[in-house]
């Protein structure tokens, strides 16, 4: 238990404290960031036109150019749609869970995510999108998922290697909207689109060996409601998935540089 006598005492004072100089936002923030607010409160909703041009600088108190600046940018961001004509405008779009997606690709393409944090990742939230199928899917959830598994099978045994990529990946999305959590079905939807780079881009398409069998396995699970079986047959097919990449393409840069954290498989062999 943390005790007060354990806190070290404070070093005394180097001096009077400094500060910075506050630096101004430029006016496109400021206009951002009103426009966010009167989302946050309801003012605005998706559909709705935002006032025109010279009616919005006026009221914002900002320039034309800082005005258009910052719709720009929050078109960039998936906040607004500006469309041209007579009945052109800048409107409030509905929810684009793709934005984040969009996102996550660009810091893989920078180099900011390499495969073993997005297996991590994938460990941490597709098994507890397992245990919550197990306890929600429907009857009609559970047909889809076989039904994916039969594609993916015959997919597989033609060689049809890019439609087979398609089934694996829309397994997941299936397991996700099994869960009535939308919250988990983007952040489900915008990492399995990162998978499917890193699957296309292994050499020869080659499909992981025993795939099918754990699909099948997985589903018996899913069926019985054995929530525990179910995300230990997922954890191990993750944990073999990273492995496949790394070995099948190649490895990103900072997956080239030792990693002192377990490998994906051996934490998901640990929780067992």
């Amino acid at each position: 238990m943390f005790r007060s006598s354990d806190t070290p005492p404070r070093p005394p004072p180097a001096g009077p404290p400094t500060f910075e100089p506050i630096q101004r936002r430029r006016a496109f923030e400021d206009v951002c960031e009103s426009i966010r607010h009167q989302l946050a409160i309801g003012a605005l909703v998706p559909g709705d036109k935002l006032p025109a041009e010279r009616e919005l600088s006026l009221q914002l108190g900002v320039s034309r150019g800082a005005l258009r600046e910052a719709l720009r940018s929050l078109e960039i961001a998936g906040v607004v749609e500006l469309r041209k004509g007579v009945k052109g405008g800048a409107f409030i779009r509905a929810g684009d869970p793709t934005s984040m997606t969009r996102v996550m690709q660009d810091l893989v393409h920078l180099g900011a995510i390499s495969l073993g944090d997005l297996t991590e990742a994938r460990l941490l939230i597709q098994t507890s999108v397992a245990r919550l199928v197990c306890e929600r899917a429907s009857d009609a959830d559970i047909a889809a998922i076989g039904r994916n598994i039969d594609a993916m099978e015959a997919a597989t045994l033609d060689g049809r290697h890019d439609e087979r990529i398609r089934h694996v990946t829309e397994f997941y999305r299936l397991l996700a909207l099994a869960t009535g959590n939308e919250i988990l079905t983007m952040l489900v939807d915008a990492l399995t689109d990162i998978l499917q780079r890193f699957l296309r881009g292994v050499s020869g398409g080659a499909p992981l060996p025993g795939l099918v069998q754990s699909r099948r396995r997985f589903l018996r699970h899913l069926r019985a409601r054995d929530a525990d079986k179910a995300t230990r047959e997922l954890e191990t097919h993750l944990a073999k998935l990273h492995d496949h990449l790394l070995a099948s393409s190649a490895r990103p840069a900072r997956d080239k540089t030792p990693d002192p954290r377990p490998s994906p498989r051996k934490r998901a062999a640990a929780k067992r």
